[in-house]
């Protein structure tokens, strides 16, 4: 009887393991990256607001907004413009500056179009009109704000502020949603780079041509690669967890047996898809293609960044079908809803239902040459 060490499973599987731990660019993209988007987007997100707003201020006459101007804002001289800047600390919702500009109709509009200004204000006869684009987000805030300001200028913050009560829970900010979606990513990112374009290199450099003249079973072989690619996702989704908890204080409020489950029928989801993406193509272009035809979409899809439910909502069920959006959502409820093996286990029989009908697909038509 054959020893583990001496069966071919185990040396393809010993081989790929130092394969993927030698190249700089798996570890990078594997480990190093999504650390990085989660630091990136998570400082943003959970940081003291600032928000800073360019005003367009169309007037022919000293008006009722002048008058206010001059009383409440710091007059500047820059760029040979008189600027006045109107400065409203806020403790809770976070600072406001707004930064008005005495201009004509023609050079507002100019402004407008460049994105230098988010907004212009007509005053005339004491009558505000604002003027914007209503679907620009950044527009629609410096308009509320701006408004309100204007038609209660001597209220300070705190008496503004009083009534609202900021929710600090754990589960509820923007960092408790992107990091599940971030690991959900790297999960699918990982294996359809690290099992599909691997898999799609090697036939098109004739190397799995030598391999078949060997005695090797097409089950071992993708079974080795498909095992080392789990096993580096654990360990990458160990260390962004370790560090979104140690800098954002993420934590698991769900069933960690459950999310262990989840996980690993997410990982054999897309190592069947990567199995499926792989069996016939021999050019790295054409194999490139097809990856990023499967990412991109179910990236911007499957709410990873973002929630999907800003989609239409005839959309919002096909998208629910997505492998990514079941291991997002999944990962998130657990993360932060406290879900436990109810929860999880339809998610996770379709996941692993899909991964393996993919991978007996894929294997049946893979070929080495």
């Amino acid at each position: 009887m054959k020893s583990i060490k001496n069966s071919q499973l185990y040396q393809l599987t010993y081989t790929f393991f130092l394969e993927t731990i030698r190249e700089p660019a798996v570890l990078f993209w594997g480990i190093v990256f999504p650390v990085l988007i989660s630091i990136g987007l998570g400082l943003a997100f959970t940081q003291k607001s600032e928000f800073k707003f360019n005003v367009m201020v169309v007037q022919e006459n000293r008006t009722e907004l002048d008058s206010l101007l001059n009383i409440y804002a710091k007059r500047n001289h820059k760029k040979g413009k008189d600027i006045f800047t109107w400065r409203i600390e806020d403790k809770i919702t976070g600072n406001t500056e707004f930064n008005f500009y005495n201009s004509d109709w023609k050079s507002a509009i100019i402004s407008l179009k460049r994105g230098e200004s988010d907004l212009i204000v007509a005053d005339s006869a004491g009558l505000v009109k604002y003027h914007f684009d209503p679907n620009n987000s950044q527009a629609q805030l410096a308009y509320m704000r701006l408004s309100a300001l204007i038609k209660f200028p001597s209220s300070n913050s705190d008496s503004v502020t009083d009534q609202i009560k900021p929710l600090t829970l754990k589960g509820v900010r923007y960092i408790d949603f992107l990091v599940p979606g971030i690991l959900s990513l790297g999960i699918m990112s990982s294996i359809l780079w690290g099992i599909s374009y691997s898999i799609i290199e090697r036939r098109s450099q004739k190397l799995l041509r030598r391999m078949v003249a060997t005695p090797m079973k097409k089950s071992n072989f993708l079974i080795a690669m498909m095992f080392v690619r789990i096993l580096m996702n654990v360990v990458e989704a160990l260390i962004l967890f370790l560090f979104a908890w140690v800098v954002f204080g993420i934590t698991i409020q769900g069933n960690i047996g459950a999310l262990i489950v989840l996980f690993f029928a997410g990982n054999i989801a897309f190592t069947g898809l990567a199995v499926l993406i792989s069996t016939r193509t021999a050019k790295t272009e054409v194999g490139t293609g097809w990856i990023n035809a499967v990412q991109m979409p179910t990236m911007i899809l499957s709410g990873i960044f973002f929630s999907y439910h800003n989609f239409p909502e005839w959309s919002i069920k096909i998208i629910k079908l997505l492998p990514l959006t079941a291991l997002a959502d999944g990962i998130r409820s657990i993360f932060n809803e406290g879900a436990g093996w109810v929860e999880i286990i339809t998610p996770s029989i379709a996941l692993s239902g899909f991964g393996i009908v993919c991978f007996f697909i894929g294997l049946r038509v893979f070929k080495w040459f």
